[in-house]
């Protein structure tokens, strides 16, 4: 697979220069000051691209090209964003980039209460917390029917936590779940995020994936006509956050929408992480299952945390060997992928890669790294990923 890293721009506090230090072969990075529903111009990828060029990378994968609310949810603005989308990835075709993930998550991004949450060898790593979250969600945002979502034992915590809880601890946890993420398509306060989820009102998951369907309909078979392969990230946990449907949160999930557009240009982003929260994933079935159409992949790690819920269980960042996901059976799945590409004469049987999150460890702590995307702690990942990828090439 293609070792790349993922790298924010300019605004990003790791060098691209000193990437060559970790060994990365690729940059997945995506322009993230033009917002959703906007197209994306030549000139502006020539001009990234420009500058991965002076430090010596290419553009390997867009992540993300965004999908706006008014798409997910058929809105007033769908026509003119799908218009946008397609001009985008006419540009992106245009200036050589094969490779676009995206998300199909409502509202919120991916999701975690804490940024930073101390580890037992003095590092740190992002945490959900299923309690944290009903604090945020029954008392901070104080969503219609929120309680309704939550057992007794969690509401009964979430109360006596929320009473305890200094006004920045509050502020504190409104920004992780709203606006702390980077990457994240969009950005809202607690006003936006009340107003966004009246528009979903009258959505359920069924809605939901056919909205998602209707979307790859429109986008796909132009996708497959400039040769560009789209691959759709899974749910960030992948159960129900605010009431909300989920539609790409485990392998059958993504069966129904990769049959509903039969094309080679529709496929998947496998991130171990985000689908490792579910005690029920398998990652080298899912390679098994859906290899032909992995066009991107985040090698990464969680540990669920047992809770009060285990549909909704806590979960953190843990290191990439040492997580609930077989990262040793999920690479040796993807590299027998790769070898069955290459057997049928393709080529483009190299998966792209990059280690997803990493814990923050030594220089990254203080507050010196981007929270989730740590220097020393993606480059251990690294490392490690590349040992076992060795070991099966």
């Amino acid at each position: 697979m293609k070792q790349c890293w993922r790298w924010f721009g300019p605004q990003d506090p790791i060098a691209l220069a000193d990437l060559h230090q970790v060994g990365v072969e690729g940059i997945v990075t995506a322009l993230h000051h033009i917002p959703p529903g906007q197209a994306w111009d030549k000139g502006s990828i020539a001009e990234r691209q420009s500058l991965l060029a002076t430090a010596g990378y290419g553009w390997d994968v867009v992540e993300s090209l965004p999908v706006s609310e008014a798409i997910k949810t058929q809105s007033a603005d769908m026509a003119a964003h799908i218009d946008a989308y397609r001009s985008s990835l006419r540009a992106l075709a245009a200036c050589g980039i094969k490779v676009v993930c995206y998300n199909f998550m409502p509202i919120l991004d991916w999701t975690r209460t804490a940024l930073r949450a101390p580890q037992p060898h003095g590092g740190a790593a992002m945490l959900f917390d299923l309690t944290d979250f009903a604090v945020f969600d029954i008392h901070i945002l104080q969503r219609a029917g929120a309680v309704e979502d939550y057992s007794d034992a969690v509401q009964a915590t979430a109360k006596t936590r929320f009473s305890a809880m200094s006004d920045t601890s509050k502020a504190q946890l409104q920004h992780n779940i709203t606006a702390g993420l980077p990457g994240a398509n969009d950005q809202w306060s607690v006003e936006d995020v009340r107003a966004l989820l009246s528009t979903y009102s009258h959505i359920d998951a069924d809605r939901l994936r056919a909205n998602l369907i209707d979307f790859l309909s429109e986008v796909a078979p132009l996708a497959q006509e400039l040769d560009l392969r789209l691959c759709c990230h899974p749910d960030d946990p992948p159960f129900s956050l605010l009431g909300l449907p989920r539609v790409m949160s485990s392998s059958d999930d993504y069966a129904a929408v990769l049959e509903a557009v039969d094309l080679s240009a529709n496929g998947a982003t496998l991130c171990t992480g985000s689908l490792g929260v579910a005690a029920d994933f398998d990652g080298p079935e899912f390679v098994r299952r859906h290899g032909n159409r992995i066009h991107f992949v985040h090698l990464r790690n969680t540990k669920r945390i047992e809770g009060a819920d285990r549909q909704k269980p806590d979960f953190f960042e843990a290191a990439h060997l040492e997580g609930d996901t077989d990262m040793v059976g999920t690479i040796r799945a993807l590299m027998a992928e790769q070898n069955r590409r290459i057997a049928q004469g393709r080529d483009n049987w190299q998966i792209p890669m990059r280690p997803d999150h990493g814990q923050e460890l030594l220089g990254d702590l203080g507050g010196h790294s981007t929270p989730g995307y740590p220097l020393i702690g993606r480059m251990r990942g690294l490392a490690e990923l590349r040992g076992v990828m060795a070991a099966f090439a």
